[in-house]
């Protein structure tokens, strides 16, 4: 979600229940677009980070603190002049701007009582801090925007400060059900983008939980909506921003499959497929959220080599299979070559000579009529012979290719249990036994002498109680340890049904496993598949005794005969809370 108008409402909320009438104690400046305040209030310490960065533009408090520079930049100076030791007498937002404005009360250098104001923009490339006296005169700012820059207004020490106009958006703030109304029946525009291009801080993210809640198509011009429609849209709206106004914020982060999907400040409805983790604070869900999104994001890049090397091989796999197994429907004419061999040597002594084709009775079929293709420069029995060799050569072919194809089928396989071991992967330890397996199995170049070390190779361990445990292998070589080393004779073993998944072991006390152990360990089976994503998953069980290794096979592979299956929809431990 952009850091839009309704999460600055909540930040600017939260700042002023922690931060209001609070002194700065502490001004630093870690990055060239970015600030950090220790503000001292009420006998709590708090650090609020402030960022201006052109990508990612953000202000939350934070525990977290960050190593400044030797020499304080120009801007972190000045303010330290002006501001340090001051006291915040004012937080605001005006309208829902994207923009948040701190009156520091401080004392001058003859001892008098002056206001500055601390003025910071969250408006993507265009985010500024910006340092102005008690009359918007600007005395300096973090970025220096100059007229060649910008036509429209000049960011400069000595300038006025002013807030460019929103190509005339009104203040959703100050919205009535009339001028809702009038606004929405004045506008063609379709209907899933009205607010956002007539309101200020209204997000495309909003604007479409908004219409969501309310039912209406996206793509229906605005001013062709009915009485009812109208009304209904703009009860959902105003309810909307009276949240806002009030105060009544639910900061929330969505994730599927343990991935951040978006955050918010109050409830977003297009999201009601994934898991919503809340918190009272908006800075803690801005903080943790940024924190997981730099996980994943530096998992993906770290994995992108291991994804390309994975990826070309299966291509180059799947289609050498394709090519085999063209190949070996080829060969499905072996018998009719066989059948015409015999034929004509049964019958060469009637087969005329210099004919294309002879048609005699085939004692194999009831002696029903099968006319046979010759080459006329050949004789019958030089015929047959040429058939029994192609029979001969394709049998031969026939027999190498069962070899080769299964081969391929092994490879697929392999190269898809990795591939799904990536999706899974949640930390550099995970990439690392992956990029082991893949250098084992000659796809990636082993260098001379070289070792992969330094990482831990242990399945998932979930203790449900004192009388149960279940392990989870993320791996191939995990997936052998789980099924053949700690699982032992009346263990259950679940896994996804003809899909490439993880080996899932239930270790128990009980006599009888409960219901509810089945249910979980197959849904923990079906999260940690290729089928992650689907509704329900299919998924086999049975007891460890009924297991045995393939022969030939890489490790994890098994087969089993005895089984029973149940359908689960996929469980995310961290969400159900099975993992802390």
């Amino acid at each position: 979600m952009a850091f839009d108008g309704t999460t600055i409402a909540a930040v600017c909320y939260e700042l002023n229940k922690c931060l209001l009438n609070g002194r700065i104690n502490k001004i630093a400046q870690p990055e060239k677009d970015e600030l950090i305040l220790t503000i001292k209030n009420e006998r709590s310490q708090y650090r609020l980070l402030i960022s201006a960065n052109a990508s990612l533009p953000l202000i939350y408090l934070t525990d977290t603190n960050k190593p400044s520079p030797i020499t304080a930049p120009g801007f972190c100076m000045l303010l330290r002049k002006y501001i340090n030791n001051g006291r915040i007498t004012k937080i605001y937002q005006p309208g829902l701007e994207r923009i948040i404005h701190f009156e520091i009360t401080h004392l001058n250098e003859l001892g008098d009582e002056c206001v500055d104001v601390l003025i910071v923009e969250l408006m993507g490339k265009h985010s500024n801090i910006i340092f102005c006296d008690r009359d918007l005169n600007i005395i300096d700012s973090i970025k220096h925007v100059n007229v060649m820059m910008s036509s429209i207004r000049e960011v400069l020490p000595g300038r006025k400060y002013f807030v460019p106009m929103q190509n005339e958006k009104a203040n959703p703030l100050e919205a009535t059900e009339d001028s809702f109304a009038n606004l929405i029946r004045t506008s063609s525009i379709p209907v899933g983008k009205v607010l956002f291009n007539k309101y200020t801080g209204i997000s495309p993210v909003v604007n479409e939980s908004i219409l969501f809640a309310s039912e209406i198509e996206s793509e229906k011009p605005a001013n062709e909506l009915s009485e009812v429609e109208l009304l209904h849209l703009s009860h959902i709206f105003l309810n909307y921003i009276d949240d806002i106004k009030n105060g009544n914020f639910d900061p929330t982060i969505y994730s599927k499959n343990d991935i951040p999907v978006d955050y918010s400040a109050l409830p977003l409805s297009q999201y009601s497929d994934c898991s919503a983790e809340k918190s009272q604070s908006i800075s803690e869900i801005l903080e943790k959220y940024y924190r997981k999104r730099e996980i994943v994001t530096n998992i993906r890049k770290k994995s992108t080599d291991l994804r390309l090397i994975i990826n070309n091989s299966l291509t180059k796999a799947s289609k050498k299979y394709a090519l085999q197994r063209k190949q070996l429907k080829d060969t499905e004419k072996r018998d009719k070559y066989k059948l015409y061999g015999e034929l004509l040597t049964a019958y060469a002594y009637s087969c005329p000579e210099g004919v294309d084709s002879f048609t005699c009775n085939n004692y194999y079929d009831n002696d029903n009529e099968i006319k046979i293709p010759l080459n006329p420069e050949l004789s019958a029995m030089e015929n047959a012979k040429k058939y029994f060799e192609k029979y001969n050569k394709q049998k031969r072919t026939k027999e190498a290719l069962d070899k080769i194809i299964f081969e391929t089928e092994k490879e697929i396989d392999i190269l898809e249990s990795i591939s799904v071991a990536l999706e899974i992967a949640t930390d550099e330890n995970d990439l690392t036994a992956i990029r082991k397996e893949l250098t084992d199995y000659g796809y990636i170049k082993k260098k001379h002498h070289e070792k992969i070390k330094g990482y831990s190779n242990k399945p998932i361990h979930i203790q449900l109680d004192e009388n149960t445990d279940i392990y989870i292998g993320k791996n191939n070589y995990q997936n052998e340890e789980v099924s053949f080393k700690i699982a032992t004779g009346n263990d259950w073993w679940f896994h996804t049904k003809n899909i490439p998944g993880s080996h899932v072991v239930v270790k128990t006390k009980l006599e009888d496993l409960p219901d509810k152990v089945f249910e979980i360990a197959g849904g923990l089976a079906a999260f940690y598949s290729k089928a992650r994503n689907q509704e329900k998953v299919e998924v086999d069980y049975t007891q460890k005794k009924n297991l045995k290794r393939v022969n030939g096979a890489a490790p994890g592979f098994v087969i089993y005969h005895t089984n029973y299956s149940l359908m689960c929809s996929p469980i995310d431990p961290k969400e159900s809370g099975l993992i802390k």
